[in-house]
This record gives structure tokens, C-alpha cells and sequence, in this order.
């Protein structure tokens, strides 16, 4: 193993919070840098070795780094951009390489910057093997690229878009961003289309908008671009068409696509603060975000979340409020559609038909056994087109939210049959419970009452007897 001299590449191992050190220098051919793997697995671990920086600028710097890190249970390998504290970019976005007792960065001599583990297996690499790179640099804009003698780029991480996009960089209609929430098969993306910028919820095979930006009169667009005054959106001719303002007066540094929120912002730097804060968001209120509330729960109006419950059969009283449901009725449950009223779905963009009725409607999700949901629109209210009806099939239980009635929407959800009618039973019982409770209780009150009266009435007849036999 061939390690660099002090002169070309210096690091330092940073275990969780232990201080760290930085260098200024490229990484040429001919070099690795090792980080030794952990033995026994630590949640929360992290390794990382700081590798390069920008120079003459202020702070915060942009920075590279080789990183391991305990998740899932193994340890992923990665290389990192840093603006900061924050991660702008890595190799390990996609697609994890995991690893045990090393984790390698090389530089191979034919130019090949590659990530291997112990037995030299590559887990990720340019491929830019035989094409005069000279050193690995980090440019002034955050962008990581291998360079060749004249400084002509070879490969760089700005054509690699993770959850970030860093000042002066560009999106086209062929790139987009994507952030990956915890614990869910579903991920964000952030996508330039042909007339729109949009924020889609993707899961499985199905792809649900869930905000939308559109240059003024329809025009088309190719490719946007941050500055430090907002983000700029351009035509196929370069020509600016439209912008989403910063919202502040301080620079901005970058966008960013939230793997918790899938909101997207546009973050300044602080230095009062020392961190960097949104000074604009696509989405301003909590229940217009895809997973403000877990599957099968409704976001209301005061912004939290409330389980859509619902009696299945031969299961007592158990209410649901998860995803159990979704996907058994391709496995031969029969289902049938409840509606919940005043309830409506942020997502777009799923298949719809128009000149549907309610009840075509939710037939029509009867028959695709992978539907979970339907929304049904009727009248001139705001979702509609043209004021006629319109039906919207989900595969999923989410992005529901608590609107006022009368609007013209009808959400309705496929559950097991039987369920709906059992719940109707269930409140039936309770009403007749209700009412022979109050029945028996007057029953009972007028018996004491009586009782009473007479045992009263003829307590007094007796004194008023033992008085006149006394007088007498």
C-alpha cells in the first residue's frame, strides 16, 4: 500500500465528536488513503478522514473526505463533499458500498479514483482510467473533479446531483435531485420537466407530484441555476424566463431536498449563528408535506395527524393506522370503498379519468387490485378542470389532509369487505346500548320515586294518627 507524503495529502481519523484537521493539497495518482473498519458493529459511528479544502475563501470552506459509517446494520464506504458542517454531496448516495476491516480511496497511476474494500473488490470508481488525469482537486464552487494537466475537467461530482444544489450549479431536464426518507421504500425528487419544475413522491412504480412550479405563459424550460439571489430558470435559448426569489437579502449557498420533509429551501449562512437557515421553502404549512403523518393518517387543521381507524372483521375493535392493508387485495381479499368526508390527497399526477361518477369511481379502483385510494372531484370548486368530474387513483394511503366541506372532494378508501358494514353495526349497537341505558335509568328513577312518595306519604298518616290517639 503506497501511502502520501505529508506534502501532497494529509488527514486526520474522525471519530464522532474528536477534533479535526485540514489539508490544502490535491491527491495525485500513485495514492491512497486507508481507514481501518471497526470489528464489532456501533450504532452511530462515524470514521472520516478530511482529504482536501478550498483555499482563500471564507468561511465556511468546502471540504473532502473519506467517510465510514455505521448503518443498516454494516459499514458503508464513501467519498463526501462538505460545505461546512453539511454534507453536500456523496459517492454513497445511490447506492451504499458496505465494507469490512478497511475502507480504501485510491488514485490509481492510469488516473481511476476508486473506493475497495480488504480484498481490493471496487465498490465504486470514475472510470476515467487512461485519460491524463493529473490530481484530484475541489474547485471554488464545491464541485469535486479530477483534472487533467491543462485543468480540462475529466469527471466531476456537479454531473452527479445528490439532495443538494450548490451556488452556480445546473439542472437540466436529464438531472434531478432525490433524498431518501428513514425507514420508508418511498424517496423524494426534485425534477425539471418541460414546463415545470416539480416535487414528486415516488414509490414502487408509482410517481405522485406534490408541488409545482410553472414559468408564465406556458413557456418551456431546459435548465436551471442558482445565484445568489434565487433560483434561475432558463428556456432551450438560455434566455431567463422566471425565478424563485431568495426570500433574504444575505447570498445564498444552496438548495436543498429534505429527506425528512421532502420539502425543498434555499439556504443562506449565518454567521451570526455559525449554521445555515432556509430563507425560502417550496411548501409553507405542515400538511401540504407527502409524509407529514404516517400511512393512513389524515394531517388536520391544526397540523397534527389522526388515524383513519376502521373495524375489521373477526379483529374485535382494533383500529389501523398503517400501511398493512395496501397491496393484500392482488392476494384475493375482496375490498370495498369507505369515504371519509372532508378529507382530500396533496398528490398529483395519478391516473384519473373524467365524466366519472362517485360510485364509477370508487368501482374503479375495485377493479385495480393494487388501488388503495380514490379521489373523487364534482362541481367548480378549486381541484377541478372545467367544472366536470374527475377521478384520481392512489396505489397509497398518504399525502391526506383535512380540507372545509363543500369543495367538491370525496376521498374514499379500499378497505376489507365487510369492514364498513361492521363499523355501521358497531355504531348501531352502541346507539341501542345508548338508548335502552337511558330507558332503564328513567325506568329505574321513576320506581325509586315512587317508592318514596309512598313510603313518605304514609310515614306522615302515621304520625298524624299517633298524634290524635295521644290528644285523646
Amino acid at each position: 500500500m503506497k501511502v502520501a507524503s505529508a506534502a501532497q495529502i494529509c488527514f486526520v481519523l474522525l471519530l464522532l465528536n474528536l477534533d479535526r484537521t485540514i489539508c490544502r493539497t490535491d491527491i495525485v495518482p500513485g495514492h491512497d488513503v486507508t481507514l481501518a473498519v471497526p470489528a464489532e458493529y456501533g450504532e452511530g459511528f462515524i470514521g472520516r478522514a478530511f482529504l482536501i479544502e478550498t483555499e482563500h475563501l471564507p468561511p465556511p470552506n468546502f471540504r473532502a473526505a473519506l467517510t465510514v459509517e455505521a448503518t443498516q446494520g454494516n459499514f458503508s464506504c464513501s467519498l463526501q463533499v462538505f460545505l461546512g458542517e453539511v454534507k453536500v454531496w456523496s459517492s454513497g448516495h445511490f447506492s451504499r458500498f458496505f465494507t469490512a476491516e478497511k475502507c480504501v480511496l485510491e488514485l490509481t497511476d492510469d488516473g481511476d479514483l476508486r473506493l475497495k474494500g480488504p480484498t481490493g473488490h471496487v465498490g465504486w470508481r470514475t472510470g476515467t482510467a487512461g485519460q491524463g488525469v493529473e490530481k484530484l482537486r475541489i474547485l471554488r464552487s464545491g464541485n469535486l473533479a479530477l483534472v487533467d494537466a491543462l485543468d480540462g475537467v475529466k469527471w466531476q461530482s456537479f454531473n452527479f446531483p445528490t439532495d443538494v444544489l450548490l451556488l452556480g450549479q445546473s439542472l437540466n431536464v436529464a438531472t434531478h435531485l432525490t433524498s431518501f426518507p428513514p425507514n420508508s421504500t418511498s424517496f423524494y425528487s426534485f425534477e425539471i420537466q418541460a414546463q415545470k419544475l416539480a416535487l414528486f413522491l415516488n414509490s414502487a412504480k408509482s410517481k405522485y407530484s406534490y408541488w409545482e412550479f410553472k414559468p408564465p405563459k406556458n413557456m418551456n424550460l431546459s435548465f436551471i441555476t442558482l445565484n445568489t439571489d434565487g433560483l434561475d430558470i432558463f428556456n432551450d435559448q438560455a434566455m431567463k424566463i422566471a425565478a424563485i426569489p431568495s426570500g433574504t437579502a444575505q447570498p445564498l449557498r444552496f438548495v436543498a431536498l429534505g429527506n425528512k420533509s421532502g420539502n425543498l429551501g434555499l439556504y443562506y449562512y449565518s454567521p451570526q449563528k455559525g449554521i445555515f437557515e432556509a430563507s425560502n421553502r417550496a411548501l409553507k404549512t405542515t400538511c401540504d408535506l407527502p409524509l407529514a403523518c404516517k400511512p393512513y393518517g389524515i394531517c388536520t387543521f391544526s397540523n397534527s395527524c389522526s388515524c383513519i381507524t376502521f373495524q375489521v372483521e373477526n379483529e374485535g375493535d382494533s383500529s389501523k393506522c398503517s400501511d398493512e392493508i395496501s397491496g393484500k387485495f392482488c392476494g384475493g381479499i375482496e375490498g370495498e370503498m369507505v369515504e371519509l368526508e372532508g378529507i382530500s390527497s396533496i398528490l398529483r399526477d395519478a391516473p384519473n379519468r373524467v365524466n366519472l361518477s362517485k360510485r364509477e369511481c370508487g368501482n374503479w379502483c375495485l377493479e385495480d387490485c393494487k388501488c388503495a385510494a380514490a379521489l373523487h372531484y364534482s362541481g367548480g370548486g378549486d381541484g377541478g378542470v372545467g367544472g366536470g368530474e374527475e377521478c384520481y387513483l392512489y396505489r397509497l394511503v398518504m399525502g391526506v389532509k383535512e380540507i372545509e366541506k363543500g369543495m367538491g372532494f370525496s376521498y374514499m378508501v379500499k378497505v376489507p369487505k365487510g369492514t364498513a358494514l361492521e363499523r355501521r353495526k358497531s355504531g348501531l349497537k352502541k346507539w341501542v346500548l345508548a338508548v335502552v341505558g337511558v330507558v332503564d335509568g328513567l325506568v329505574i328513577v321513576a320506581v325509586c320515586g315512587g317508592l318514596g312518595y309512598y313510603f313518605i306519604k304514609r310515614r306522615r298518616k302515621n304520625l298524624i294518627l299517633r298524634d290524635t290517639t295521644n290528644n285523646s
